[in-house]
């Protein structure tokens, strides 16, 4: 067999950064998950939850790519958001290959076509593909490939697709990393996961979370102290709930995926402060991941 989990004998080793592309809710996170057979990024329902560029690195025999998961691209306004674009737009003027998701069930825009073009004057390699194809949606006709990162449709042949593109070069990592994100981060992911879940409408994109601790010398299990910053009092007494049980029920979530995370016991004590400005202090933001 040929193909990039079985290369060619004698073939050259192939290397590079490939950036996972689109509009929020594209599928992004959930094909980043799917190529690599773990949890790495965090995946709702509700969209643009990822805030940062995620490093996931796939070895494979003869090759070894650097899948960039970045925040979807979409209308800015708030400092927040631009800085969002910012990330997505940094990492497709760097990379090797860019891949381009598109939801099938939204139209070809113009985010896209701007997006092509940018990547066309640059000469990136560039694949277009739909997702979601276990939905039945007719795929853009912009699209070269079909796949679903649910059934895993199509992800072989995508794979084939981006082996072939990528430069002439040695791994960039040992083939053990998977990626170069610290477990505090990762951490605090499965909180702002958790949040996604238990609250609705607009209150968890106007929340951070925050690692205060991360305690692994006890016996007992890793010990976490995290800090949900929220922008108004309001939105504290939401995140708080009647009796505290939205932050019980939050922190239950958070839990238990933090201990699959870590594949050890977790306790975990959260709180809730207000700071009216924390998405709008670059400082603050670097300081939380998203830079």
């Amino acid at each position: 067999m040929s193909g990039p989990e079985h290369a060619a004998p004698g073939a050259a080793h192939r290397a590079g950064v490939v950036a996972l592309l689109g509009r929020p809710n594209a599928g992004k996170s959930t094909l980043l998950n799917r190529l690599l057979g773990q949890k790495l990024a965090i995946v709702t329902a509700k969209p643009q939850t990822t805030r940062s560029r995620i490093l996931g690195v796939l070895t494979l025999p003869g090759a070894q790519l650097l899948l960039l998961d970045t925040p979807g691209l979409h209308d800015a306004s708030r400092p927040l958001n631009k800085a969002l674009n910012a990330i997505a737009e940094e990492v497709a003027d760097d990379c090797d290959v860019a891949l381009l998701l598109v939801d099938p069930r939204a139209p070809w825009d113009a985010g896209h076509e701007a997006l092509r073009q940018r990547l066309s004057r640059r000469r990136t390699p560039l694949l277009v593909v739909a997702t979601k194809a276990d939905l039945g949606a007719q795929a853009s006709a912009n699209a070269e490939l079909a796949i679903s990162a649910e059934t895993g449709a199509g992800i072989g042949a995508l794979l084939a697709r981006l082996v072939a593109l990528l430069p002439e070069s040695p791994p960039h990592y040992d083939a053990e990393t998977v990626t170069d994100r610290t477990v505090r981060f990762l951490a605090a992911e499965e909180i702002r996961e958790a949040i996604f879940e238990e609250l609705e409408e607009e209150v968890p994109y106007a929340i951070a979370v925050e690692i205060d601790s991360f305690d692994e010398s006890r016996a007992d299990g890793v010990r976490i102290r995290a800090t949900l910053w929220v922008e108004r009092d309001s939105q504290k007494g939401i995140v708080l709930g009647q009796g505290g049980r939205k932050i019980k029920a939050i922190g239950q979530r958070a839990r238990l995926a933090i201990a699959k995370l870590l594949d050890a016991p977790a306790h975990l004590s959260l709180w809730v402060k207000v700071d009216p400005r924390w998405s709008k202090k670059p400082k603050r933001l670097q300081a939380l991941g998203y830079f």
